[in-house]
């Protein structure tokens, strides 16, 4: 069978890839391409799902790592209602044990990227389809009382003493309810962890110093790559969505935070695809992840993209690093 491509792959030698860059070179934005030592410093990334936080900001994470921080991954639930999305990891555990496959998924995911992580302990609320909307299965994250699957994180945040904490805005990235729910649980913990008179059963309080929206899907983003992609002769796989926005069709959930934060990461473009690739019943290897290179990505936009929402600490915006104010 003939190996499927999308539009927008090029082989990393091609030399389009390398003149379009040159020429979008002035569009590009700069920054710095190596982070300081961050030795010291500890970073905690909230998400909702085993395989979210290898799609979102795995390359900072990577980053950080490298540069001597301390970096965990906050995973609220086990993604016990996600399906079989990659059909050559089709297995007889698939069937038997999802949630423990994708555990070992995790697990295998972390070391890739150099991190620790910890489990909050909830349950997958699934993605609910239909007219009218059923509703989320008894128990599950997204059905929960805000402190009741805020303390958990509360206690995470008081062990393991954030400097920064990063999570999704307010549409969750996109509307699943276990997203919307990881970004309520990780303000009201952000906020209340240094609170002594909030959450006292969770330990001793500690204030983290800045808290971050990820935006990794800044539509600078993707029209950056875009003109990149079609200044090469190459179809790009952004320009449909791309074009619905500019007509006004916008999803009534997407948000306009502007990036306040580019977080230099082309060097770990292959530790967060090894991540990916890590959650094996989840990324399909050949699909849209990996559809444009990452010699032509490291040209482009060599960045994580950021919004900072909150910060105790002096910093001037726009911003190359996390831990800016922090160092010294």
């Amino acid at each position: 069978m003939a190996k499927e491509t999308f539009p927008g792959t090029v082989p990393a030698a091609d030399p389009r890839a390398a003149k379009a860059a040159d020429e979008l070179q002035s569009r590009a934005p700069q920054a710095p391409q190596k982070l300081p030592d961050s030795t010291g410093l500890r970073l905690l990334a909230v998400h909702a799902h085993p395989d979210d936080e290898a799609s979102k900001g795995a390359a900072m994470m990577a980053a950080y790592a490298d540069a001597g921080a301390e970096i965990m991954v906050a995973t609220a639930t086990g993604g016990e209602r996600g399906d079989l999305l990659n059909p050559a990891a089709d297995t007889a555990q698939c069937h038997r044990d999802m949630t423990g496959l994708r555990r070992t998924e995790m697990k295998n995911a972390a070391e890739t990227l150099g991190v620790s992580h910890a489990w909050l302990g909830f349950v997958d609320s699934g993605l609910p389809q239909g007219d009218p909307m059923p509703p989320l299965p008894f128990g599950s994250f997204g059905t929960l009382e805000l402190e009741q699957a805020a303390a958990p994180l509360v206690r995470l945040i008081r062990a393991f003493k954030p400097h920064v904490v990063t999570g999704y805005d307010e549409s969750g990235g996109y509307p699943h309810p276990d997203h919307i729910m990881s970004h309520r649980i990780t303000v009201e913990a952000y906020h209340a962890a240094g609170d002594p008179q909030k959450y006292p059963e969770c330990g001793q309080p500690w204030a983290p110093q800045k808290l971050y929206y990820d935006r990794a899907f800044n539509p600078g983003r993707l029209r950056a790559l875009h003109e990149a992609l079609v200044e090469a002769g190459i179809e790009s796989p952004y320009e449909e969505r791309l074009l619905r926005f500019e007509q006004g069709d916008r999803p009534d959930w997407l948000t306009t935070h502007e990036v306040t934060t580019k977080v230099p990461v082309g060097d770990f473009f292959e530790k967060r695809d090894a991540a990916l690739r890590a959650h094996r019943t989840q990324v399909d290897p050949e699909g849209f992840f990996f559809a444009t290179p990452n010699d032509f990505l490291r040209e482009v936009w060599p960045y994580d993209d950021y919004v900072l929402v909150d910060s105790a600490v002096h910093t001037e915006l726009p911003e190359d690093d996390l831990f800016a104010g922090l160092r010294d």
